[in-house]
């Protein structure tokens, strides 16, 4: 065997790897690159995951592997509390709540809205991580208030122009508390509602639901508006604290189905934010009205919910619309028959809510009122401290006889259907248009007022100044004003407290807003029955006396034409408040002739302060001349009247029809005992021996017809005027 061939067996795969190295080396080259290409697949598959498993808001406060502290806040990075409001409501409460947000370490501005401009800085709301707190008030006829008019146009024409789109503010969080009066129930809480749905169609995202707070003490949820702002603080200010800590707090609207919080299912954190804007924008399109009427988003139920947040198609949308409206039909008749049924029980068991709440008891306590039961009220005059004292009686002594420090001012009823721009009591008292409470024997209401009207008489005992001769005469009530607060009239047992009245021989003095014109006609004989006739136009009597009843106009002409068929003496009491009712004399005159009254009061309006009711202030208050200018001028125009009286120290005028003027002297005053006797005739006659103003008039002193040297001031008193004090402009 040749050795040379055993070697080169042995040699040649060694030669071939040799020649082909080339090869070999590619291939390494190749599979290390796979290695590493296999790897870096792998590592970034990990990432993704390791991202998606934490929440974006954790995301953002990563920074190179390490959490940057100075950042940790920035899901809310402050909060801007913007208001309207026509008489500070609004206002007050923005600083209520800047000062609870305050105490959360969070920057926070108070903002009026009319003093912002929202086409220049609104947008800005979008990206500055802001939470917007709207706190908006309604006014008159559901229009906004004065601060926050330029504010709601710009909103709602931004909400519709195409330019803007349904995108413009999304990123923007809000929330909206509004103030109103469920009284005015066409349009309560009607800015609120606007502006939340306004803030919604230009895609800002509310963060918790709408609160509405309430001014009638009587509907309110809590009791008052004061305690509505209070209990929608308190959930605001824990919505705020989730969101501080990046949560996307949801509260449940109690829709939970099949023993599963919807609020949990839906809107979590483990969507991601891309996700849930889409789903959110996907939701506007589908139901384009629904959100509109709910004071929050929790209006469908979770089955609901859940279609209109997935991909539907247009086929489908129509019969899910129906099964929600067919589900909130059903709702509401349910709601309304368990109405019925609690309605039913309390009439059975004669238990209906009482009309002084205890907020509204606090308040009128406050006030100086003598509560009685459940709806009745009784206050010391300041004219019966006054005559006590030999300081002189009110325009009614001057007017008509009454002795101030006998005069009673009382209510059976606190509740009114006006809410006048002047209310002197800055409308404490319930609103509304027909007795819904719980009501009290007239029996019961008078013994208690005749008790704390001595107890409050009993105080001045003793007292410098005050008169022993008429503290003893102040302790027996004569004359009771019917005229406190509120519409005594409403009192479903008015004539049988009118009669309780005349059997005690106390005259009676009733006052009504004329806007219950079948009452007056089925009132029972009255020493005095006063119609307030606070305009002459339907379009002032709505801006001042801001009346609840939407027919107020044709229910106010029907009370004129009422009091035009009564026997008793009657009066027009016009309030004149400047630039506001002072310019209607021809208007006047044709509402005299429509109820032809005895006599007409003409008084400037009384200014008692600032209220966070009315925008009235002292310059609607006219002068005395201004009252005498307009008294002529009235007088002009209605041929059979005349001025016959008048006080000075109140402000105040009396025009009388001329048949009280006999002799050519003036029988303005009341003879009290005659009526007495008038009365008991009619009651004993069951009602057949009427009688008439003229059967009990009485001759009118000098000293109190117009013209005369003491300008209506009892000479028997001594008038005493404040110090700094040269000329009286208001009558209080």
């Amino acid at each position: 065997m040749d050795p040379s061939a055993d070697t080169w067996d042995l040699s040649s795969p060694l030669i071939s790897l040799w020649i082909n190295r080339f090869y070999i080396y590619l291939g390494f080259a190749v599979s290390i690159s796979l290695w590493i290409c296999v790897q870096i697949v792998i590592k970034t598959q990990g990432k993704n995951l390791q991202e998606k498993s934490v929440p974006k808001a954790a995301q953002d406060l990563m920074t190179n592997g390490y959490v940057s502290l100075q950042e940790k806040d920035i899901f809310v990075s402050g909060v801007k509390i913007f208001y309207g409001s026509q008489t500070g409501t609004a206002k007050g409460f923005a600083t209520v709540l800047a000062e609870a947000v305050t105490s959360l370490d969070l920057p926070v501005a108070i903002i009026n809205l009319k003093e912002y401009d929202p086409d220049d800085h609104l947008i800005e709301e979008v990206t500055s991580k802001n939470v917007c707190v709207f706190l908006v008030a309604t006014y008159t006829d559901g229009l906004p208030t004065e601060s926050a008019e330029w504010f709601c146009k710009w909103l709602e024409e931004a909400s519709i122009d195409f330019r803007f789109g349904k995108t413009y503010l999304k990123g923007m969080r809000y929330a909206v508390f509004g103030l109103g009066n469920s009284a005015y129930a066409s349009h309560f809480n009607k800015v609120g509602k606007n502006v939340d749905k306004w803030l919604w169609m230009l895609g800002a995202h509310r963060v918790m639901s709408r609160g509405e707070g309430d001014c009638d003490v009587v509907k309110s949820k809590h009791g008052s508006i004061e305690a509505d702002f209070r209990a929608w603080k308190t959930k605001f200010i824990s919505q705020l604290q989730a969101l501080q800590k990046g949560e996307r707090k949801k509260s449940c609207g109690s829709h939970c189905k099949k023993g599963k919080c919807e609020s949990h299912q839906h809107g979590s954190e483990e969507r991601e934010e891309g996700s849930h804007e889409q789903d959110e924008l996907h939701h506007r399109d589908t139901e384009e009205e629904e959100p509109f009427e709910s004071s929050s988003e929790e209006e469908f139920g979770g089955e609901d919910r859940q279609s209109l947040n997935s991909i539907v198609d247009v086929e489908d949308l129509g019969k899910i619309m129906d099964h929600v409206k067919k589900e909130k039909r059903e709702k509401e008749q349910q709601e309304e028959k368990s109405g019925l049924f609690r309605n039913m029980g309390r009439n059975e068991d004669s238990e209906r809510r009482a009309m002084i709440t205890p907020a509204l008891r606090e308040a009128l306590t406050k006030q100086g009122y003598q509560l009685i039961g459940s709806h009745s009220g009784v206050k010391l005059c300041r004219w019966t401290k006054s005559m006590l004292r030999g300081r002189g009686g009110c325009y009614k002594h001057t007017f008509y006889g009454i002795e101030s420090h006998r005069c009673m001012e009382t209510t059976p009823s606190l509740a009114c259907a006006n809410k006048c721009v002047f209310c002197w009591r800055h409308h404490t008292n319930p609103v509304g248009t027909e007795w819904r409470w719980k009501m009290d024997q007239p029996e019961m209401i008078l013994k208690e007022a005749i008790e704390n009207h001595q107890n409050m008489i009993k105080q001045f005992k003793g007292v410098p100044g005050v008169k022993a001769e008429r503290f003893e005469e102040g302790m027996t009530v004569k004359h009771c004003a019917l005229s406190l607060v509120g519409e005594p009239i409403m009192y479903p047992e008015i004539n049988r407290f009118l009669k309780l009245l005349h059997q005690c021989k106390i005259s009676s003095f009733l006052v009504t807003n004329a806007q219950f014109p079948a009452e007056i006609r089925n009132l029972e004989p009255v020493t005095q029955l006063y119609v307030s006739v606070d305009a002459s136009t339907k379009d002032s009597l709505k801006k001042i006396d801001r009346p609840l009843f939407k027919d107020f106009w044709q229910r106010f002409l029907d009370s004129l034409k009422a009091l035009a068929v009564k026997q008793q003496r009657t009066v027009y009491r016009l309030t004149l408040v400047k630039a506001w009712n002072v310019d209607e004399l021809q208007a006047y005159a044709q509402l005299v002739s429509l109820g032809n009254p005895d006599f007409i009061e003409v008084k400037g309006v009384t200014y008692c302060g600032e209220s966070s009711a009315s925008s009235l202030t002292m310059a609607h208050v006219p002068w005395h001349e201004e009252v005498v200018q307009f008294v002529r001028e009235l007088v002009d125009l209605i041929p059979d009247y005349e001025i016959a009286c008048e006080h000075e120290h109140s402000n105040c005028l009396l025009i009388a029809h001329r048949k009280f003027k006999i002799g050519g002297e003036w029988w303005t005053w009341i003879d009290y005992n005659r009526f007495q006797e008038l009365i008991q005739e009619y009651e004993d006659s069951g009602g057949s021996k009427t009688f008439s103003a003229k059967d009990y008039m009485a001759r009118t002193p000098h000293w109190a017809l117009f013209g005369a040297s003491e300008r209506g001031f009892d000479p028997k008193d001594t008038r005493h005027q404040r110090k700094n004090k040269s000329k009286a402009i208001s009558g209080c």
